[in-house]
């Protein structure tokens, strides 16, 4: 996220959660000359996009998870291996870089294995010490070897890239022993490794060896060379030792030999707190992080990665607790907050913030005021959010949470957006039913607020719309609704308030646990349903509760 600060409200926004935090970011921009960028934490409704549409601003991004992840403590610029590549070519790399592991992948990037050092050594031990030839076997290919021995190969055509099985012969015994010792073996399976001495090279190339490997400097003549092609023999010669080219020979086999599956790697979306307790114990140099879908190598990252992983940076608008900001805010870095509601919830804070809170109708009045106490305007187009943000949270000024100062910054607002306000007001509520265009499920979410008191868990929504008609209409499905909330979000109580904004008046529709609605004092219509004459907003219909 690097030094970016978003600006978001809680779940489920509504529109001053939206327009608080397109006008908050605004201000940080002009007075501090910060990074500062809107973000919202869940659907914006049909209402807010039609004040995004006439206010010609572009929706906040989409940010529902802000925990440190693999993604973001991983290092990019990774140093890798191709799975084609030999043993040698990757240990080179390794020393090179001072690495003690590297990540190996194929031609389209995905992870393929995750070779270490000590690995890579263990594969050139004899695996049992009854097993003489143990060293012998190679598996490696013509290409594989010319590149290892950086050799020369004077036989008319291309190395060929088939990997085999072979053994690979050492000629540092007389021609009979030597002879004697490669017989043990299919011939064509015998690299044979041999220096200036033309008998033993013409007796492999007769006995139709698989290789013959020509060291320490040395060519083949030119009688030797025409027997070799006649007998279809490849011939590879190096300018190293005999000692050398052995090793290197066995240093050809390609890396992909060498790779298994038993390894830690993580998905780009493998939160902070599990990957520290899934590498606490492990003594793997590096932990590969992978996409989630195509399983192609994003980064990697070692436990000193884990020490002080960079946060995302954020700015709470429009509530002031845990339960109801995006997820892993307790894991980023909060710098402030900027809200209208109550003081509730577990919000923590590791260094000291600044901290607003006051008693008017919405954020957006506070962030205006801000604007206005640095003596700065906010533009056209951040004025019309922040209107919008103030009519919608304040019922046009009708709600009982409407403060002299609301309606002073309201006039000023309208003023430097260019607005009627009536007529603004009309189009916003006229924008669409909640309840008509969405489903009941999507409705309830469209504004739905989670609190905790004195052990009880309860969700609140609340929905505006011109008349109840639409309200009657879903009420069946509005109660189904709301019952699914109380069992999957493990609540104990859950509730609807649908206010007609024609008439400032409110129903409120429960479900859950009836010791709630028995303390309800509200006239009751029906079973969990409730009038509630003269209330028009969440904060105090539960006032008489």
């Amino acid at each position: 996220m690097g030094d970016i600060i978003h600006v978001i409200g809680h779940r489920n926004p509504d529109t001053d959660a939206i327009c608080s935090a397109i006008g908050y970011a605004a201000f940080l921009r002009a007075s501090r000359g910060v990074d500062a960028r809107p973000a919202c934490c869940g659907e914006i409704n049909v209402r807010t996009n039609w004040v995004l549409s006439e206010a010609g601003v572009e929706a906040p991004r989409l940010l529902m998870d802000v925990r440190p992840t693999a993604a973001s403590v991983c290092r990019r610029d990774v140093v890798t291996a191709c799975q084609d590549e030999t043993f040698l070519s990757v240990y080179r790399k390794m020393v090179e870089h001072g690495f003690r592991g590297i990540p190996v992948v194929n031609h389209e990037g995905v992870l393929a294995g995750m070779p270490t050092l000590q690995e890579l050594a263990q594969l050139f031990m004899p695996a049992t010490a009854n097993d003489d030839d143990a060293n012998r076997h190679v598996r490696t290919s013509e290409a594989n070897m010319v590149a290892a021995l950086d050799g020369g190969f004077p036989n008319g055509r291309a190395p060929r890239e088939t990997v085999e099985n072979l053994i690979l012969m050492v000629a540092g015994s007389s021609l009979e022993t030597s002879s004697t010792r490669m017989k043990r073996f299919p011939s064509r399976t015998v690299i044979m490794m041999v220096g200036d001495r033309p008998d033993v090279q013409r007796m492999a190339i007769l006995a139709g060896v698989g290789c013959l490997v020509i060291t320490g400097g040395f060519s083949v003549g030119e009688e030797i060379g025409k027997l070799a092609r006649e007998q279809g023999v490849p011939v590879i010669e190096t300018r190293y030792d005999t000692a050398s080219a052995a090793q290197l020979v066995r240093f050809s086999r390609p890396i992909a030999d060498a790779l298994d599956e038993t390894f830690l790697k993580f998905s780009s979306k493998t939160p902070l707190k599990e990957l520290i307790a899934s590498v606490h114990d492990s003594h793997q140099p590096l932990f590969p992080v992978v996409d989630d879908e195509t399983g192609k190598l994003l980064g990697v990252f070692s436990k000193s990665d884990l020490v002080d992983v960079p946060r995302t940076k954020l700015a709470l608008v429009d509530h002031n607790e845990f339960s109801q900001a995006v997820t892993g805010a307790d894991e980023a870095d909060i710098l402030e907050v900027i809200d209208h509601h109550r003081l509730s919830g577990n919000l923590r804070s590791k260094e000291p913030i600044r901290f607003i809170n006051e008693p008017v109708g919405s954020t957006s009045t506070i962030v205006a005021m801000m604007f206005r106490m640095r003596n700065l305007a906010p533009d056209k187009a951040t004025a019309i959010c922040l209107c919008a943000g103030m009519i919608s949270d304040t019922l046009n000024l009708t709600s009982p949470t409407t403060t002299n100062t609301d309606r002073e910054i309201l006039s000023w607002l309208a003023e430097l957006g260019g607005i009627d306000v009536a007529a603004f007001t009309a189009g916003f509520f006229a924008a669409g039913s909640m309840l008509r265009d969405r489903p009941a499920e999507l409705a309830l979410e469209s504004d739905r607020k989670e609190f905790e008191e004195n052990g009880w868990r309860l969700s609140i929504s609340q929905i505006e719309e011109l008349g109840l008609d639409e309200f009657w209409k879903q009420e069946a499905a509005l109660q189904e609704a709301l019952e699914k909330i109380v069992v999957q979000r493990k609540m104990h109580f859950a509730c609807l308030l649908v206010t007609d904004i024609t008439e400032h008046d409110s129903v409120l529709i429960t479900a859950g646990n009836d010791r709630v609605d028995d303390a309800i004092e509200y006239p009751r219509l029906k079973q969990h349903v409730f009038e509630l004459a003269g209330v028009v907003s969440r904060k105090s219909s539960f006032s008489r509760t």
